[in-house]
């Protein structure tokens, strides 16, 4: 498989609804951002009544109904071809592990310390698509910005580095399942991943059903869990396939940084945090490398 195949430097292209053509990526990625944040701003709430466990399997359960009511996505698997198979099933895996351990992560380590290390994956995928000197300096600004805006701090329990590292890994690996998927464009990518989201369900039941429990004969703490599956793993997710299949890898790999930036606002608007001139700069330097990398590109 060439570099070409692995890493395109054009977007991909497939056959998309109209809807969805009229509307640029990055207004769907730009909606993804927001919710991606919102999802763990309502895990968080859950953590005090809820085993983390227990979050992590009401999140991607919760998801996994949605998708299955909407797309009815068993009646795909048979028509698969063999690859394509194996590519859903390999997705529904990493989104079960990957939030998994992103959760068991964010509470041992402050939430800061997992999204930087978090985006040292997606900050090195970029880098694949450094073609020119521009793109170079797109690529640094960024990596300044998330620096800026992130410290790691040599914190917590041990054994919460190892699951932040390896959501990263994994996070990366989402990425490169997710564009495989977004191949086929929009209806189709959304079908698959309804699929993907349905076996992720399956892959984390045996962890997480146990510590649910505590929340399933609880209307409330059952509608908060539905709202993180909601929020975190059917609105950004549905929206990544969308820009995916119109964005390479790289370009799309470079806007998660814009992530951060996201993450500020919504801690203004929902959580009344007012950010540091530091934050503000790391803002600044990531839109900068974003719209630097746009015109790139033309």
């Amino acid at each position: 498989m060439t570099d070409e195949i692995i890493f395109p430097t054009k977007p991909i292209a497939g056959e998309r609804p109209r809807t969805a053509e009229r509307i640029p990526p990055e207004a769907f990625f730009i909606c993804s951002a927001i919710f991606h944040y919102l999802g763990p701003a309502f895990a968080v709430l859950l953590f005090a009544r809820v085993d983390v466990l227990g979050v992590a399997w009401l999140r991607i359960a919760s998801a996994a109904v949605v998708f299955a009511v909407w797309k009815r996505p068993w009646r795909l698997f048979a028509e698969l071809e063999t690859r394509e198979r194996r590519t859903v099933i390999a997705l529904g895996f990493v989104l079960a592990i990957m939030n998994v351990c992103f959760y068991l992560a964010i509470d041992r380590l402050p939430l800061a310390t997992v999204g930087t290390i978090e985006f040292l994956g997606p900050i090195v995928l970029a880098a694949f698509g450094v073609r020119t000197m521009r793109n170079l300096a797109a690529l640094l600004l960024a990596c300044g910005g998330v620096f800026l805006l992130t410290s790691v701090r040599i914190s917590g329990e041990p054994i919460g580095y190892i699951f932040a590292f390896a959501n990263c890994a994994l996070f990366v690996l989402y990425i490169l399942l997710g564009h495989r998927i977004a191949a086929t464009g929009g209806r189709g990518g959304v079908e698959r991943l309804a699929l993907a989201m349905v076996i992720a369900s399956l892959v984390v039941t045996p962890i997480g059903l146990k510590n649910a429990l505590v929340a399933v004969f609880d209307p409330s703490l059952l509608l908060a869990g539905a709202g993180v599956g909601i929020c975190s793993s059917v609105i950004p997710y549905i929206c990544d396939q969308f820009a995916m299949a119109r964005l390479s890898k790289a370009t799309f790999a470079l806007m998660l940084s814009l992530l951060p930036a996201t993450a500020c606002l919504v801690g203004i608007v929902v959580l009344r945090q007012v950010p540091s001139i530091s934050d503000l700069s790391g803002v600044g330097a990531v839109i900068a490398g974003v719209a630097l990398k746009r015109s790139a590109h033309g």
